[in-house]
């Protein structure tokens, strides 16, 4: 072999050697680079993955806040309902108590008026009904309540009650049923929702 072949040989082994570590590296810098793509896919998949986690739990959070809400609105509802139709009862009671036991709340009332007023005579204003009833037993009336003068007033729309003023008009007592059960109503409320829900 000639020194030419030879250094042309020579050259091309070190061509070859090159071509080949520069493959080696090539292949190795990709080697690296997929790896390197792959962790951060793994990491990109990872990190969505833990997002959708903690997006699923706040929507599941969400909803069961909403679904208690909902609950929660329904139960006051229902309360709402069996408060107003035990009132509606109460209202039913009362302008169905029987003559006595009627005076007797009359009376209560037209004690509680008086002491209120603290006059010595005044006038009544209720329903028919119980105009009627203060009338035809005024008497009875006057002896309980003492010496008091009672003058009979207009009628009024109520279910019961009265409405007792001064003779002059000046100041009055609102003890109709249903003035009554408006000034107690947040109690009457609390009461019955205490005894049927506890």
């Amino acid at each position: 072999m000639n020194g030419a072949q030879v250094i042309i040989q020579e050259i091309n082994r070190e061509a070859e050697q090159k071509i080949k570590y520069i493959l080696d590296e090539a292949r190795k810098e990709a080697e690296k680079i997929k790896e390197e793509a792959r962790k951060r896919g793994e990491s990109r998949a990872e990190w969505i993955l833990r997002k959708a986690k903690t997006q699923a739990e706040l929507e599941k959070q969400r909803i069961i806040a909403t679904a208690r809400l909902e609950v929660r609105r329904k139960k006051l509802s229902l309360q709402e309902e069996y408060i107003s139709r035990v009132l509606k009862e109460v209202t039913s009671r009362l302008s169905n108590l029987s003559e006595d036991e009627y005076l007797e709340t009359v009376l209560a009332l037209l004690k509680e008026a008086l002491k209120e007023l603290d006059v010595k005579e005044i006038r009544v204003h209720s329903n028919e009904k119980t105009l009627a009833l203060i009338s035809s037993r005024i008497e009875e009336i006057r002896r309980e309540l003492g010496d008091v003068s009672i003058e009979i007033g207009s009628p009024i729309q109520t279910i019961g009650g009265v409405i007792v003023e001064t003779k002059d008009g000046n100041m009055r007592v609102d003890n109709t049923f249903e003035a009554r059960m408006a000034r107690l109503e947040s109690e009457l409320r609390s009461k019955i929702a205490e005894i049927l829900f506890g």
